[in-house]
């Protein structure tokens, strides 16, 4: 059998944990950057976001974020837009869900934009009725079925 001659193996990796509770300066946008929340994993280091400009775009998470920083949908992010290619963007920083609610607070994104309730796309403004979503029968309604 081989001799192991590396520094050991993936649990060596896992036991890395770069204390990212600590609170951490707000990054804000530069040109050439955009806010986006994320609407659906794509897998292989790629994910669909809508960026507060309005467009959607497919973002490629870049390699020091790849599997250190975990993206979901819904998530608030900074990316870099490509000169060269419009619909593509790259994933510069992942905001935490306080660090998002600072951002909406200091009005870098919009009103509209819904924090922390998962994917993005599809929900709609008009299901607020609650639990009075239901239809009541009287006695003599149920006995005629």
């Amino acid at each position: 059998m081989p001799k192991n001659k590396g520094k050991g193996g993936k649990n060596r990796k896992r036991g890395k944990n770069e204390a990212d509770d600590e609170k951490r300066e707000l990054i804000f946008k530069e040109d050439g950057q955009e806010y986006a929340q994320v609407l659906r994993m794509l897998g292989n280091g790629r994910c669909e976001a809508m960026c507060i400009d309005g467009a959607k775009r497919l973002c490629h998470i870049r390699g020091k974020m790849h599997k250190k920083v975990w993206i979901a949908a819904g998530d608030i992010i900074l990316i870099g837009l490509r000169d060269y290619q419009d619909d593509k963007a790259d994933v510069i920083l992942k905001y935490m869900p306080d660090e998002a609610r600072l951002l909406k607070a200091y009005g870098e994104l919009p009103e509209t934009t819904r924090l922390n309730e998962g994917i993005a796309a599809g929900i709609d403004d008009d299901d607020e009725a609650g639990p009075d979503n239901y239809i009541e029968f009287e006695d003599e309604d149920i006995d005629r079925i």
